[in-house]
C-alpha cells in the first residue's frame, strides 16, 4: 500500500471511530485535559501526519517543545498492541510495563487544549472517561469501549506494520528530518529508532466473545473502502 493510501485508511479509521464515539456516554469536554500526558503512544504513519501538519502551519516552537520534553522521563512501550495479541495467543504473560506518574503534562498543551487536535493521535481520540477524572484521580472507563479501542489500535498499527510504535516525543522528533519520513513512509528499511519498536500485522482480534456481536457492525465498517 502506497503512503497516500495508507493515510487515507488511517484518516477512514479516526472517521468511523469518531462516529462511534459520540454515541458514547462521556464526561470529557473541551478544556478538560487531565489525560493529557506525556506517555502518549503512536506509530509512526500517526506520526508522519502530525509532522507533516505541524510543518504546513510553521509551528517550529512545538518542535522545541518536545525537544526540551526529552530530558523528562516518560512511558516508553516495550510491546506493541499486536505483539500483545501473539503473546496471549500463546499463552504467555506479557512482559510488565514501566509507567509513569507525578507531574506529566503534555508539551503540546495550550491553555488546557492540544495544539494538534486535528491530527492528534488515537491514543488521545479513544481516551475517555464516564466520569470526571479530575474528581476520581482516574479514568472509568466502559469494558465495550476497552474493546473497541483496542480492536482500532490493532488495525491502525498493521496498516503501519513496516513502520514502529512508542511514544509521541520520540517518534515525532525522529520523524522531524524530512528524509526519516520519507523512509518510513515508503516502507524503506530503517534502522530502530531509539526509544521505538517495531509494529506488527495482526494475527488475531483482542475481541472478548461477549463483545463479538455488538463490534461486527464497527468491523464491518472498519473494512469498507475509505
Amino acid at each position: 500500500m502506497d503512503p497516500a493510501s495508507r493515510l487515507n485508511v488511517l484518516k477512514h479509521i479516526y472517521s468511523v471511530y469518531e462516529t462511534f464515539a459520540a454515541t458514547v456516554p462521556s464526561a470529557c469536554r473541551r478544556g478538560c485535559a487531565h489525560c493529557c500526558t506525556r506517555n502518549v503512544t503512536l506509530t509512526t504513519l500517526e506520526g508522519c501526519h502530525i509532522v507533516s501538519h505541524l510543518s504546513a502551519i510553521r509551528e517550529a516552537d512545538l518542535f522545541d517543545r518536545l525537544s526540551f520534553a526529552l530530558e523528562r522521563r516518560r512511558f516508553q512501550p516495550r510491546i506493541t498492541t499486536n505483539e500483545l495479541a501473539d503473546i496471549c495467543l500463546q499463552g504467555q504473560d506479557p512482559p510488565q510495563e514501566e509507567t509513569e506518574s507525578g507531574e506529566t503534562r503534555c508539551p503540546l498543551l495550550e491553555k488546557e487544549e492540544c495544539a494538534i487536535y486535528p491530527v492528534r493521535p488515537f491514543h488521545c481520540r479513544c481516551m475517555t472517561s464516564r466520569t470526571d477524572c479530575g474528581e476520581t484521580g482516574c479514568a472509568d472507563m466502559d469494558p465495550f469501549v476497552m474493546t473497541v479501542n483496542t480492536v482500532f489500535l490493532q488495525y491502525i498499527e498493521h496498516i503501519d506494520a513496516s513502520g514502529f510504535s512508542g511514544n509521541l516525543i520520540d517518534a515525532v522528533l525522529f520523524l522531524q528530518p524530512e528524509e526519516n519520513r520519507r523512509r518510513c513512509t515508503s516502507g524503506a528499511p530503517v534502522a530502530r529508532p531509539p526509544g521505538l519498536i517495531p509494529n506488527r500485522r495482526v494475527s488475531a482480534l483482542m475481541i472478548p466473545p461477549k463483545h463479538r456481536q455488538r463490534i461486527a457492525p464497527l468491523l464491518q465498517k472498519l473494512n469498507a473502502s475509505p
